[in-house]
């Protein structure tokens, strides 16, 4: 039996993780911005977090006390165009999903350290390899997350701690909801085109428990692996991207949203 810390278990695949691990016999500390959204989990700690607040994370941490496993889940998206939104929106996505991660990490470290054990698993997406259109922000901070995660990997299995990216494509879950969605005239056909393309190659996406599912397979088999696919289908969708070369790549993704060809809307 591990103590798992998990953020942002007030929905979706959070959730899902806390119900999971705690059948599984794990002593689970749920943590959300909101406590009273954990009042109904059975764990063995419900506290508030706010990743984003250096003071709440250094909090949530004194009172979990020895953590074995940190899984950073909580994050949003933002979708829409580079140019599109607010940069103070801007800061608090990535103070949200790249930098709530490292305040977590410096808050648990030490003491895993000081144990010889301990594992951090980081909720990323696909998305992280293959950004397009509208996606930039949302992939940015999932890329820098991914860069940090392989970092981590390297220094600490030294320390006899583990570090691991959980790759994550489609997933029917409630992140959906905390999207914020900013748009520009400029952009309308663009993001017109860029949803019914999404909605018509949607396949049956996977859920949050089976996400769960996933994650607490890998840390009840031991030591992580360096990317572990979330959602069965993470690795592929890299694939498609990484399998093509940057001209075919770009040719066939505007060819897929503007199938008259952009001679026709440049003149």
């Amino acid at each position: 039996m591990a103590r798992i810390l998990v953020t942002g278990c007030s929905s979706g695949i959070g959730r899902a993780l806390v119900m999971e691990l705690s059948q599984r016999g794990h002593d689970v500390v749920a943590t959300a911005r909101r406590a009273e959204t954990l009042a109904d989990l059975p764990v063995a700690l419900a506290l508030s977090l706010d990743v984003t607040d250096d003071a709440s994370v250094a909090a949530a941490a004194q009172v979990a006390g020895d953590v074995d496993i940190l899984i950073n889940n909580a994050g949003f998206s933002i979708w829409g165009a580079v140019e599109a939104p607010a940069i103070a929106d801007l800061e608090r996505l990535f103070s949200t999903n790249v930098l709530g991660p490292i305040r977590m990490a410096k808050a648990l470290l030490p003491g895993m350290r000081a144990r010889g054990r301990g594992a951090i698993y980081n909720i990323s997406s696909a998305a992280a390899k293959r950004s397009t259109g509208l996606l930039g922000h949302y992939a940015a901070t999932k890329a820098a997350l991914d860069a940090y995660t392989d970092a981590l990997r390297i220094e600490l299995a030294p320390l006899g701690i583990a570090a691991c990216t959980v790759v994550l494509g489609a997933v029917e879950s409630s992140f959906g909801d905390n999207r914020t969605d900013v748009s520009m005239d400029a952009y309308a056909l663009l993001e017109e085109r860029a949803r019914a393309r999404i909605a018509a190659s949607r396949k049956a996406p996977a859920t949050a428990q089976q996400v769960a599912s996933r994650i607490a397979d890998a840390i009840d088999a031991g030591r992580p692996p360096l990317r572990l696919d979330g959602t069965g289908d993470g690795f592929a969708l890299i694939a498609q991207r990484t399998g093509q070369d940057d001209e075919s790549w770009e040719a066939g993704t505007l060819a897929g949203l503007f199938p008259e060809g952009l001679a026709a809307r440049t003149g």
